[in-house]
């Protein structure tokens, strides 16, 4: 705390601390002009600012910005310097708008395809949430505007969001829905946090202790500040306590009425006070004091939108044709090609709720067709609400498809089927657009769909459609990303950041979700999205991390910088990628760690890290990854600290999650030689899977078995009624405890036994 923010403190009265603790309005922060305290303005912004017009009369009445791709799409781009620009073009329009904290960005985990809010989401990875959101913080921050990292934590759905409680395990909450906050707040600490509507485990996030306090501060050591999502507060003097110090919006006066009632009755402590007031104070001088002047060129930042959208965009499919060649990139003339579906000239660039941005300008596939002077044709398909269609619409669509070369139907998701405040039911996109789909596919093989959603859809037409791009909510100059890709001005470079299933019923929550409308069970623990899938051998419609290129690329030359290493160490792994194809494009390499020494279950393979890499047709060059302690471990519930066995990992380098071009072993030495506190229930099994107490154990378990060894298999079934397996299988499983009574041993022999071992690993 800074000598300024001590003065103050000391110089603020009990009712002005109290009162700076929640907004003036929707979105500012109270003043105290006597001491020169000035408010400061937010902004929604994940994906573009929603700017409180100047007028300030209506909440919702927002300025004119430019509209980037979603979340959803920057993510497929997995590109860190991509989300870092993203970052400074916000941080530069803001300060132009006098914005001091961008709501953004947004990195809850993809639990189930069915959120309705999965548009403004990254993943349902983890390690790529943490790290794009780092870059993006980075970049918001390095323009001295604030960020809020958001929601604080397990918002994974819109049903009854304000108060469900999801029923999380730690293990899981640790490995995968807190994993990227805490990336987030090591890496770029965000100016905010802001906490979450539901409940963790019966506690909401706007007043939960262990959350705000013990992990956020104390463990990870985060320094800013915490602000409640908008509404979520309950219990403000408990929210004091636990760390909430910025209640948004305006509460009316009631909670600071509860505040200072608190402080005079001795339920909250004007020190705790002064804690959450000082978090506010930093927060808003950070800004005022340092502010810099903004350049907002809006048409540069329209271009830079589109360019994004173009890295960001997904090729799931690309068939080679009768000529030999894809179908994509278009190599027919332009008047032979069709334009089917409203998203054609209408896209939906962004989603519904409060990241929903009041455009700079519209650029659609058809404008963009017409500024570069392409001649296609354009017909609608189906009305204009996406929805519904009639005979005369289809008849026309029908008659032009077996004219044309090449069909480019532009489908997807409205904005009724996915919005912030309600969860889809389905995977479906209207039925209208995929009939037409089908009847297309039967007049025009030559067939092209490019969608337009924040999160995962069926595709019962997938086998008849010749190639697939994934546009995801492109931002307001998706149309230029996509005829530049169409028409092989660009390559697509981006790799799904999410599963594609191949139903509903298939993903790890279906059972479970949205819950009961009072808690929701994550049953599926740490089995979220690829690794549930990869870990079943599931089918899926199109997998984690998948994307094709225009060019090919080959791995090769794989190399560790040690075959055996101590988890208190680095790993170095690099690899030789070559542009093999007859285009420049990008390669999103990835790389998989799988743990093979069974001590704990774990999922098939977790990503551990991603590279995205530029090559000239037929250029090579070497891709390196850093791994630590990390890049192994899981969460130990026992030993409340993240442990890496020791015993043998296999390092998977993969094009997605279903495409490992290379592996390699590594043997790894933990220094955290304890995986559990040994007990009298512990057996010795559970200490043989680990290499550093299977030592203790190893002898004793040979004693046991000796009696085996020295006996044929025949001499062995003529005595007992098993064979010697299972006898192994027993003395494997059998606790400690059951020793009792065998050569002369007490319970306290077996408790002094349980206590050397643990003091043995403790060493």
């Amino acid at each position: 705390m800074n000598e300024k923010i001590k003065d103050l403190l000391s110089k603020l009265t009990l009712e002005e601390k109290a009162g700076l603790c929640s907004g003036k309005d929707f979105w500012r922060t109270k003043s105290v002009e006597r001491l020169g305290i000035p408010s400061v303005m937010v902004s929604d912004g994940p994906s573009g600012l929603r700017t409180q017009n100047e007028n300030g009369v209506d909440e919702n009445d927002s300025r004119t910005a430019v509209s980037f791709p979603s979340g959803c799409a920057t993510a497929s781009s997995f590109d860190r310097d991509l989300m870092r620009k993203l970052g400074e073009i916000l941080g530069e329009e803001a300060n132009n708008f006098g914005v001091s904290t961008v709501l953004g960005p947004a990195i809850n985990i993809k639990r189930s395809p069915l959120c309705g809010r999965n548009f403004e989401y990254f993943s349902e990875d983890p390690y790529v949430s943490g790290e794009l959101g780092s870059a993006y913080i980075q970049g918001v921050q390095s323009k001295n505007v604030g960020t809020s990292l958001k929601h604080f934590a397990a918002n994974n759905q819109e049903t009854n969001r304000f108060s469900v409680s999801e029923e999380v395990d730690e293990r899981t909450l640790r490995e995968i829905y807190l994993a990227g906050f805490e990336t987030c707040v090591k890496k770029s600490q965000p100016t905010t946090i802001m906490c979450s509507y539901n409940a963790i485990n019966g506690e909401l996030s706007s007043q939960n202790k262990w959350l705000l306090k013990d992990v956020l501060r104390d463990q990870w050591g985060y320094k800013g500040m915490v602000v409640s999502d908008w509404g979520a507060v309950y219990n403000r003097v408990k929210g004091i306590k636990a760390d909430l110090s910025l209640e948004m919006p305006y509460s009316g006066g009631h909670t600071d009425k509860d505040i200072v009632e608190a402080v005079k009755s001795g339920e909250l402590s004007m020190e705790e006070l002064d804690e959450a007031v000082s978090h506010v104070l930093e927060m808003v001088l950070n800004y005022t004091e340092h502010k810099q002047s903004g350049t907002f060129d809006m048409e540069k930042d329209h271009a830079a939108s589109g360019k994004m959208a173009e890295e960001s965009c997904v090729l799931l499919k690309n068939e080679i044709q009768a000529d030999g060649k894809a179908l994509l990139p278009i190599t027919a003339a332009p008047e032979k090609v069709l334009f089917v579906g409203c998203f054609a000239e209408n896209p939906r660039y962004g989603g519904g709720g409060s990241s929903k941005i009041k455009t700079y300008k519209m650029t659609s596939a058809i404008d963009a067709a017409r500024e570069q002077g392409l001649d296609v044709k354009y017909v609608k398909g189906y009305n204009e609400d996406f929805v519904t269609t009639n005979d005369v619409l289809t008849q026309e669509a029908l008659d032009s498809a077996r004219e044309a070369d090449t069909v480019v139907v532009f489908a997807g998701l409205p904005e009724s089927f996915e919005s912030e405040g309600a969860d889809r039911t389905s995977l479906d996109m209207p039925a209208v657009q995929n009939q037409l789909i089908e009847k297309l596919a039967a007049v025009n093989p030559r067939l092209v769909v490019l969608l337009h959603n924040g999160s995962p859809v069926a595709m019962p037409w997938v086998d008849k459609a010749g190639a697939i791009l994934e546009c995801y909510l492109g931002g307001e100059n998706i149309g230029t990303a996509q005829v530049n890709l169409l028409f092989g001005k660009a390559n697509p470079c981006g790799k799904l950041a999410e599963t594609f299933p191949l139903r509903l019923e298939d993903t790890p929550c279906y059972m479970y979700y949205p819950g009961n409308g009072r808690t929701c069970v994550y049953a599926e623990g740490i089995f979220v999205g690829y690794r549930w899938y990869d870990s079943r051998k599931m089918p899926v419609l199109f997998p984690f991390g998948h994307g094709l290129s225009y060019t090919s690329f080959e791995y090769s030359d794989l190399r560790l910088s040690k075959k055996a290493f101590k988890d208190s160490e680095e790993l170095e792994v690099s690899l030789t990628v070559k542009n093999t194809g007859k285009f420049e494009g990008k390669e999103i390499v990835q790389l998989y760690v799988s743990d093979k020494t069974g001590v704990e279950i774990r999922p098939e393979k977790e990503l551990k890290g991603f590279e995205k890499v530029s090559l000239k047709a037929g250029e090579s060059k070497t891709v390196t990854f850093k791994l630590n302690q990390r890049s192994f471990a899981y969460w130990n519930t026992d030993t409340n600290e993240w442990y890496a066995p020791s015993g043998t990992y296999e390092i998977k380098i993969a094009a997605s999650s279903r495409d490992i071009r290379l592996t390699a072993q590594i043997d790894l030495t933990s220094t955290g030689k304890k995986a559990f506190t040994i007990t009298p229930q512990t057996t010795m099994g559970d200490m043989l899977r680990n290499r550093e107490m299977a030592k203790l154990i190893e002898a004793d378990f040979k004693k046991a078995c000796k009696f085996m060894d020295e006996m044929t298999d025949e001499e062995f079934e003529k005595k007992f009624p098993f064979p010697k397996v299972a006898m192994k299988g027993m003395i494997l499983s059998n606790p400690f405890r059951s020793n009792r009574g065998r050569d002369g041993k007490t319970m306290e022999d077996i408790l002094k036994q349980v206590e050397d071992y643990n003091k043995a690993l403790n060493k």
